[in-house]
């Protein structure tokens, strides 16, 4: 049986805070996972051990120190066979960094768009200022301009007072 990686959480281009939780399943695989997140030039790793032959479930979290030197709001976390086996399983997720989308960032809220709402609109309601960018970027996988959004469309209301 070739060993593989199920990734249940998180999924891609989840919203995610400073320290980002890991859940899936190994399937055929005994040994420990390395997980790194990462923009492409600055790295942070963790690890997380599974054991056990057949299907086992893990979980694992890594923490982004406040000090980080990320400079982009799209990181990619990647966990990968740690055992010595080059060719072992290995799985890539990207994911939205909350805390560079909006500092303080503590968690998000579902918003549905409305008919007449602007993301000017929305940021006026939900933060008392025309600043939009944080939901833009926050929806960046849903949303291709600030000026498109359409009635039904649930956004992500990044918070920091969660």
């Amino acid at each position: 049986m070739t060993p593989t990686l199920d990734i249940q959480q998180p999924q891609p281009f989840d919203l995610v805070g400073s320290r980002i939780l890991i859940a899936g399943n190994a399937v055929a695989f005994e040994g420990t996972l390395g997980i790194s997140v990462s923009e492409g030039h600055d790295e942070y790793a963790s690890f997380v051990t599974v054991g056990s032959l057949g299907l086992r479930q893990f979980q694992g979290a890594i923490d982004i120190p406040e000090d980080n030197a990320f400079q982009l709001n799209r990181l990619f976390v990647t966990l990968a066979d740690n055992t010595g086996n080059e060719n072992g399983p290995s799985v890539v997720i990207p994911v939205l960094f909350g805390p560079r989308i909006l500092p303080g960032y503590g968690g998000w809220q579902p918003y549905t768009v409305a008919p007449g709402d602007t993301l000017t609109g929305i940021a006026q309601s939900q933060y008392g200022t025309d600043a939009f960018q944080p939901i833009f970027e926050a929806n960046q996988h849903i949303l291709s301009s600030p000026d498109v959004i359409f009635p039904g469309q649930v956004l992500r209301i990044p918070r920091d007072d969660l």
